[in-house]
């Protein structure tokens, strides 16, 4: 009995070991692509800059929003981080129609590897241009004097959660691409999705001051989970309404459910 537990222990391991394994494969290759288009950093840092120099500039002397005793700008730094995150992993999905077109799919889906490690590996390479956006918005943060929290386990857990972050939403895109199945549709889909995500979430203003209904919608909307633990870790007293371990077991939960589903749906976008 001893023996063939320890049996079945050993395969387990064995197991988590491969798909853990062939996870990092399938990261490091997508992680190439980042590599030969740098300009794309450049890009998308026009985003966060408009919204924090401009939008944020513009509020914050309105003083229409109530946030207690943190500055505006400092309320809705940790919320353009997410939104950058969100825009740029919620498009990510189009990679794998432009794999299908090019046959690239097809030998992915051939090979021995687990349909959970590619979408895992997508998911986790994806992170990789969301962690250079928050390289961009930390410099801007910080030329526009906004207080953040320069602790270094901080600093860290900001980086999980924003990998946490990107890698739900990028694999909600997968998801949506093997749905869709066309790039028009997808970018469709796309625009339809972000908007509402990131209006229904904490990022711009507090929960209280929603109405009931959108409350209701905030709470189960995974970005206002990722915001609120980034304000939290982000900012020197910046407030949190759930807490940080209780929003990264959120992301977590639905990262979880998410692979799974798209682990599922992946085959068929080459059918």
């Amino acid at each position: 009995m001893v023996n063939g537990l320890w049996t079945r222990i050993r395969f387990g391991l064995s197991a988590c070991a491969d798909f853990v394994g062939k996870a990092a494969i399938i990261t490091e290759l997508e992680s190439r692509k980042l590599h030969h288009d740098f300009y794309d950093i450049f890009t998308r840092a026009v985003q966060p800059i408009l919204w924090l120099v401009i939008f944020g500039g513009v509020l914050g002397r309105l003083r229409v929003i109530p946030t207690g005793n943190l500055p505006y700008i400092d309320f809705m730094t940790p919320g353009i981080l997410a939104q950058s995150v969100l825009f740029i992993s919620i498009f990510y999905g189009i990679s794998i129609i432009w794999e299908r077109d090019l046959g690239v799919l097809h030998k992915l889906l051939v090979s021995p590897t687990y349909r959970a490690s590619l979408v895992l590996g997508k998911a986790v390479a994806a992170s990789e241009r969301a962690l250079t956006q928050a390289g961009v918005v930390y410099l801007l943060a910080l030329l526009l004097g906004v207080n953040l929290n320069w602790n270094p386990v901080a600093i860290l857990i900001v980086i999980f959660i924003i990998i946490l972050g990107s890698a739900l939403f990028s694999t909600f895109s997968l998801i949506i691409a093997c749905l869709v199945k066309t790039r028009e549709r997808f970018m469709g889909m796309g625009q339809v999705m972000t908007n509402p995500l990131f209006f229904a979430s904490n990022a711009i203003y507090p929960i209280s001051m929603m109405p009931g209904w959108l409350q209701v919608i905030s709470r189960i909307n995974p970005l206002t989970y990722e915001v609120d633990a980034l304000r939290s870790l982000m900012i020197i007293g910046g407030p949190s309404t759930f807490g940080p371990a209780y929003d990264a077991a959120v992301l977590l939960i639905s990262i979880v459910v998410l692979v799974a589903i798209a682990s599922q749906v992946y085959p068929r976008i080459v059918t």
